[in-house]
């Protein structure tokens, strides 16, 4: 039996973006670490176009006493993290609720029919407005930025797991973290990894203060 407790149990995370922005590893890192806690953790994948450029959702249902179904209910999830700001509005539509939080990353990626000119990209403000209106509590952070003046924007996705650290919802500890990235990349890229994390922590907690 862990010795971190959950607010509620299971609790349910959708991580959820687009081909190429590693959506699939981030589910991979946060449930190990949650796994390194004692928890049961499972993890489901939907991929709306494998390739890069397309949906992808992972679902994870974390819990202190079984393991569950890999798929969220409807209506269901209590966390969504948004690496690309429409796929956030997807995803409310369908697991949404009163109680939801979410996390989003602001930097959009453009589906081709947004650059064929056969559909029209939402402005960002508009979007941050609807996904307030859907949720409980709404978060917004330039991951992709930040990531980029490190030299590549795959480390948003892991800025967005410390961020979710920095939000205090799921026992998310630095250790764990290092512990699991250490044994998914090259000794030489722990380092710029931690920092990532670090960044996306420190994002959150100062935009408490």
């Amino acid at each position: 039996m862990p010795d971190a407790k959950l607010t509620i149990d299971p609790y349910n995370v959708i991580i959820t973006g687009v081909g190429g922005q590693g959506n699939v590893m981030a589910s991979r890192v946060m449930g190990g670490m949650l796994s390194r806690k004692g928890f049961n953790v499972t993890i489901g994948e939907t991929f709306g176009a494998s390739q890069r450029g397309g949906s992808v959702m992972s679902h994870l249902r974390i819990s202190t006493v079984s393991s569950w179904s890999p798929q969220i209910p409807k209506s269901m999830c209590h966390l969504i993290v948004s690496l690309e700001p429409t796929e956030a509005i997807r995803v409310l539509k369908d697991y949404g609720n009163p109680n939801i939080s979410v996390l989003c990353n602001t930097r959009p990626i453009h589906s081709i029919g947004v650059i064929s000119g056969a559909h029209a990209y939402p402005e960002l403000q508009d979007i941050k407005s609807w996904v307030a209106e859907l949720s409980a509590t709404a978060g917004f952070i330039d991951a992709t930025d930040r990531a980029l003046e490190m030299g590549d924007p795959i480390y948003g996705n892991i800025m967005m797991i410390g961020a979710v650290a920095g939000m205090g919802v799921l026992p998310l500890d630095r250790q764990d973290f290092k512990a699991v990235i250490a044994g998914m990349v090259a000794p030489a890229k722990v380092a710029v990894n931690l920092s990532a994390y670090d960044l996306g922590r420190e994002m959150v907690e100062g935009a408490k203060d």
